[in-house]
């Protein structure tokens, strides 16, 4: 471990977006209704499912764990943000940096283990149904949460480690609005082939494992759905898988073209690409709760239940 002599660098400085500054008061706007909406949304469903009996399954369970992520998550990213952007606070302690880095991708490689979890869910509860409360017990559920938690900070902790090895002399401007691990590793001056490779391997790895494994779940759903005879329980099937395919889709797309620009997207400008890559880290925890909300019945009612007590609520 080197002493802070070799570093010399004690702190970085945050561009923002790059080209936009001039924008940045109103690009504000916009991230702070995302994280207001993302910690609304899921402190309305956290609240939601701790009061109503009938929620206190597996699913709900799990869409519980991926609300308090995602309020982290947006967390670690919004904050610092919205001080770049408002109140030119361009600068960052470099173990505060690394604290950030480490959180955000932390909690990106959770919030991919829940996506599995709550594949792995609906297969069962869709494919096996005679077996879904033997399978899934609440215990079950607690190790599938740690199991995936524990991942995350096995596998991300390497990282700010073998950052904190190289030698920062020169460079200390990152072109990001927040602590993204490869905007860091590019500052250093020394060779940084060994956190780059270790970068790559991480990254491709959790998307490799977790989308196989929603992939096969589905790919097994799709086709007992389609042996249901009758058209309402078909549709009733594909209608809760619908909102957990749009989270999928929501989570994955702007990570995958972050992770890509950054290896092999040499003519992306670097303000779509970190409009991108803060997109995948703010849309997420606010769409969630939204598409569980809306399309969960049982949430729906309780939610107006919360808010307008006098209404009758619909017992459809």
């Amino acid at each position: 471990m080197h002493d802070n002599a070799t570093h010399c660098v004690s702190s970085l400085f945050l561009i923002g977006i790059p080209g936009l500054e001039k924008f940045h008061c109103w690009i504000g706007i916009p991230v702070c209704l995302l994280f207001a909406v993302s910690l609304v949304g899921n402190s309305v469903i956290i609240i939601t499912i701790k009061l109503e009996p009938s929620l206190h399954q597996p699913m709900y369970f799990f869409l519980s764990m991926l609300a308090v992520n995602d309020m982290a998550l947006a967390s670690s990213t919004a904050l610092k943000m919205l001080a770049i952007f408002w109140f030119d606070a361009h600068w960052i302690d470099f173990d505060l940096c690394l604290t950030q880095m480490y959180f955000i991708h932390t909690l990106c490689i959770i919030e991919s283990a829940l996506l599995v979890a709550m594949a792995f869910d609906r297969y069962v509860a869709i494919c096996i149904p005679l077996h879904y409360t033997t399978i899934l017990t609440t215990s079950t559920v607690i190790k599938m949460g740690l199991v995936g938690v524990s991942r995350a900070i096995v596998m991300v902790f390497p990282c700010p480690v073998l950052i904190k090895r190289l030698p920062y002399y020169t460079k200390y401007i990152i072109n990001h609005a927040y602590c993204e691990h490869m905007a860091v590793v590019k500052l250093a001056s020394a060779n940084t082939s060994i956190n780059r490779a270790y970068g790559i391997s991480v990254a491709l790895s959790v998307m490799v494992v977790d989308l196989g494994l929603i992939s096969a779940s589905y790919t097994k759903i799709l086709q007992a759905v389609f042996r249901l005879s009758s058209q309402n329980a078909r549709s009733k099937a594909l209608g809760t898988c619908a909102c957990h395919v749009c989270t999928i889709l929501v989570s994955y797309t702007p990570a995958l073209f972050s992770f890509l620009t950054h290896r092999i997207g040499k003519k992306v400008p670097p303000s779509v690409h970190i409009i991108f890559a803060s997109v995948y880290l703010l849309v997420p925890p606010m769409v969630n709760p939204l598409v569980y909300g809306v399309k969960t019945k049982q949430i729906r009612d309780r939610v107006v239940g919360l808010f307008f007590p006098n209404k009758k609520i619909s017992e459809k």
